[in-house]
Order: C-alpha cells, then sequence, then structure tokens
C-alpha cells in the first residue's frame, strides 16, 4: 500500500499549494463585484491559510523559518492556482467563472491529497493529509453550493420550498 515517499518534502509541497491557494481566492475576491461570492472567497482564503499552518507544523525542515513571513511573500503566478486566474481576470473575470474555477480547483486538489495520503505510512502525517482532504472536500461543496444559489438554481436553503408531500 505505502510506496516510499519523501513525507518532508511532500510537506512543503503542500505548504505552498496551500499558499497558492489562499492567494488564489484573495485574488479572486478582490475582482468579486458580487458580495456573497466575495465573502465566499474571503473565508475561503482564511482556511487555506489554516490549511497551510497544519502543514507549516508538521515540517521537520529549516527552511521556512517563519510561516507569517513566507505567507505574506508575493504570490507565486506561475502556480495551477494562479496561472487559470490570471488568464480569466485579462478576460473580465465573472463570478461564475471564479467558482467554477473554484470547484476546479478543489476537487483536484482533494483527489491529490487523497492519492498522497494513501502512500504516507507516518499515520500523523498521513491523518494532516486526510484531514485536509476532508476540508478541501468541504470547501469544494460550499462553493458549489453558492454557485447554485448565484447562478438561480434551487439553494438547499430552499429545499422545503421545493419539496411535495
Amino acid at each position: 500500500m505505502f510506496e516510499e515517499v519523501d513525507v518532508q518534502e511532500a510537506i512543503k509541497r503542500s505548504i505552498q499549494v496551500e499558499k497558492n491557494a489562499r492567494d488564489f481566492y484573495r485574488l479572486g475576491a478582490s475582482h468579486m463585484k458580487d458580495d456573497q461570492a466575495k465573502k465566499t472567497f474571503e473565508l475561503l482564503a482564511r482556511e487555506e491559510a489554516e490549511h497551510a499552518k497544519w502543514f507549516y507544523d508538521i515540517y521537520e525542515g529549516n527552511d521556512i523559518p517563519d510561516f507569517d513571513a513566507f505567507m505574506a511573500v508575493d504570490p507565486d503566478t506561475d502556480s495551477d492556482w494562479l496561472s487559470d486566474l490570471e488568464k480569466h481576470l485579462m478576460e473580465k473575470l465573472t463570478v461564475r467563472r471564479a467558482m467554477e474555477l473554484a470547484i476546479e480547483k478543489e476537487l483536484n486538489l482533494e483527489k491529490s491529497l487523497r492519492q498522497l495520503a494513501d502512500k504516507i505510512a507516518d499515520s500523523r502525517v498521513r491523518d494532516v493529509f486526510l484531514l485536509n482532504a476532508e476540508s478541501t472536500h468541504h470547501h469544494y461543496e460550499l462553493i458549489e453550493s453558492e454557485y447554485a444559489h448565484l447562478m438561480g438554481m434551487v439553494h438547499e436553503t430552499d429545499i422545503d420550498t421545493f419539496v411535495r408531500e
């Protein structure tokens, strides 16, 4: 079941991925016109920073001496997360497209986290990856719900209105 994985390198990469996700949501929020979508992206940005901290707390390397300083570094515009967003900003980012990008990114990240967790023998580290995957799935559900609401689809808070006995 377990392959040889350089756990510390995987953790370090995960810190960077979470920072990239945080930067994605912060940049997306700054371009949102819809207040609820903006609040959703701001919430997701804060949660991504929390995820980065989870990984930072179990990272044993000494090349990231200060978490806050690391998080304050300018966004990596070449990252997977930001390169897609940058393309759409050039085309006038719409709330709909930002939400679609976020859904896609969260689904891909959850899958990646679960695949990596399956390769890690250290249960403490594996549990951090699985907890992050669960939180990432929660992000997906939150974005999907907000997307449905913004697109005029039936929202789960309106379900009683549409259910017949």
